[in-house]
C-alpha cells in the first residue's frame, strides 16, 4: 500500500492506493477466463480458448477515498495442483475458486483447489487467504446450489469466506463477489504473507509500486 498526500479545501488528506494480487482459479472449463473478461472489460463470449498456463487482467476500482488495482491471475484449469502452482501464487492477497454448476465433478475438486492454495499460501497471524467461491454458470442451471444452507456450511467448513452464484453471460453477481472479496483482503492486508512449508514461496506486498482499486459493495 502508498500513500499519496493531497490538498482538498485547503485540508491536507492522505490518498491510499493499493495493488492486490487474486487468483482465478478451478477446474478446467468452469468459467474462469470469461468472468474475468465479463468483470474487466464488460465483454463475453462463448467461443474463449482454454487458457495455457497463466493469463492476466488488471481492474481499476474506487473505493471511498482509496483506489484499488487488482490483478487477476488466471490460472489453467490443466495446472492441477502442480509445482508451477508455488510460483503462480506468490504475492497472492485472494482467491477466488470456481466450479460450474452444471458439472458436479468440478465442484468435488473445489476441496483440492482449496487445499492446494493453503498449503502455499498463509498470513502471519495463521489465517489463510480470503477466498470466495463461485457457483458459475446458474443460468444454466441451479441444482447443486438450491440449498442455501449446505453452501453456507460448506463455505465454513472449508474457510471460504463466502460464497456467489453467478453467471458471466448474464452478468450476475461477478462484481459483487469481487466487491466482497475486494472487502476481506483490505481487513487483512497489514498481514504479511509467509509459507507453510520450507519449499513453498513466500509473497510479500509491494509497497513501493503504485496501486488501485475501488468497489462499493453494499451490506
Amino acid at each position: 500500500m502508498t500513500n499519496h498526500p493531497s490538498r482538498s479545501n485547503g485540508m491536507r488528506r492522505i490518498w491510499k492506493e493499493h495493488l492486490y494480487k487474486v487468483l482465478v482459479i478451478g477446474d478446467l472449463g468452469v468459467g474462469k477466463t470469461s468472468i474475468i473478461r465479463r468483470y474487466v472489460h464488460q465483454t463475453y463470449s462463448s467461443n474463449y480458448r482454454d487458457t495455457i498456463g497463466v493469463d492476466f487482467a488488471l481492474k481499476v476500482l474506487n473505493w471511498d477515498s482509496e483506489t484499488v488495482r487488482l490483478q487477476l491471475w488466471d490460472i489453467a484449469g490443466q495446472e492441477r495442483f502442480g509445482n508451477m502452482t508455488r510460483v503462480y501464487y506468490r504475492e497472492a492477497m485472494g482467491a477466488i475458486i470456481v466450479f460450474d454448476v452444471t458439472r458436479p465433478a468440478t465442484f468435488e475438486a473445489v476441496i483440492k483447489w482449496k487445499e492446494d492454495l493453503d498449503s502455499k499460501l498463509i498470513l502471519a497471524n495463521g489465517q489463510n487467504i480470503a477466498t470466495v467461491l463461485l457457483a458459475n454458470k446458474c443460468d444454466q442451471g441451479r441444482e447443486m446450489t438450491n440449498s442455501g444452507i449446505k453452501m453456507e456450511q460448506f463455505c465454513k467448513d472449508h474457510g471460504f469466506v463466502g460464497w456467489f452464484e453467478t453467471s458471466a453471460k448474464d452478468n450476475f453477481n461477478i462484481s459483487e463477489a469481487a466487491n466482497f472479496l475486494v472487502k476481506h483482503i483490505m481487513s487483512t492486508e497489514n498481514d504479511t504473507l509467509t509459507t507453510v512449508v520450507p519449499d513453498t514461496i513466500s509473497p510479500q506486498l509491494n509497497s513501493d509500486r503504485q496501486m488501485s482499486c475501488s468497489g462499493c459493495f453494499k451490506y
